[in-house]
């Protein structure tokens, strides 16, 4: 049983907060034992979520030293970069556009071999394994942790990244980059980080859901509460996760080995789970 932190917003606008200062925590701690901060984020509605993070390093009077910033999908749609469809277009238009993080540090896909013919989506998977984590991270860090934090949403139906209930890609466990052409949501054509990436890669993981419709999402994840504490500014608990074999939902389904686990909701999207309210709730 794996154990989590839970912090509940009052509102969807309140999340930010508690966000940012999780990822300011997560970079100073990557900082103090390497030159280099390695993060993942997904599309959905997480990159609106941080168009205000640049801000929050100058209000916080922290240096965010962008130059050692490097930005990895943890997942893509396949399509070029100005598709609509491109997670890496929302994330560029909400955030990355504003800050001075090297060109070569954000880690799109290989758009020429969007029309390569068959298996495309094993091919860029492949080819985004190699050149980001086989080539890139394994070279320049200890691989224990080739992910720094790990920024995450989750859908309606549980998925999370391109990871979707009851599908094949659930269960791989060499791949650290993996191929879909039968996504339940178009674009069909994906490629993903493995749970292999997010169970024994990443050093901090950080769920973002907002809204009603993720309640009964985190109310199968979440077991009972642990500890609570309080440190002045907010509060948090530490929940107990059920069992993986009791999980239905693939975003209940991560678990860093040796690393955090974070989830952040809004009062809607806790408004399910009674025993946290009381406790978890940022006031």
């Amino acid at each position: 049983m794996k154990e989590a932190k839970l912090y509940i917003a009052p509102t969807k606008g309140d999340i930010s907060t508690t966000l940012f200062s999780l990822i300011h925590k997560s970079l100073q701690f990557a900082l103090d034992k390497s030159p280099q901060f390695y993060i993942a984020l997904s599309g959905g509605s997480l990159p609106s979520l941080l168009s205000d993070l640049p801000q929050s390093f100058t209000d916080a009077n922290i240096d965010p030293h962008w130059e050692n910033w490097h930005i990895v999908l943890a997942d893509e749609r396949l399509v070029p970069s100005s598709d609509p469809d491109s997670n890496l277009k929302a994330l560029r238009e909400s955030f990355l556009n504003q800050v001075p993080i090297p060109p070569e540090q954000i880690y799109g896909i290989d758009e020429s071999q969007l029309s390569s013919g068959t298996l495309v989506h094993e091919n860029i998977a492949k080819e985004y394994q190699n050149r980001v984590f086989d080539e890139g991270v394994c070279k320049t860090r200890n691989k224990e942790h080739l992910l720094d934090c790990v920024l995450l949403g989750f859908g309606p139906d549980g998925h999370t990244a391109s990871l979707f209930p009851n599908h094949a890609l659930l269960n791989e466990t060499q791949l650290l980059v993996a191929g879909i052409q039968d996504s339940p949501k178009p674009p069909l054509e994906r490629i993903t980080l493995s749970m292999k990436v997010f169970n024994e890669q990443s050093r901090y993981v950080i769920f973002v859901g907002a809204g009603e419709s993720k309640a009964p999402i985190l109310k199968n994840i979440f077991e009972q509460i642990h500890v609570t504490s309080d440190d002045g500014n907010s509060k948090q608990c530490v929940v107990e996760m059920k069992e993986v074999s009791e999980q239905q939902y693939p975003c209940g389904m991560i678990r860093p080995r040796d690393g955090g686990l974070v989830y952040i909701t809004d009062s809607a999207g806790g408004k399910d789970l009674m025993f946290a309210q009381s406790c978890c709730s940022l006031l």
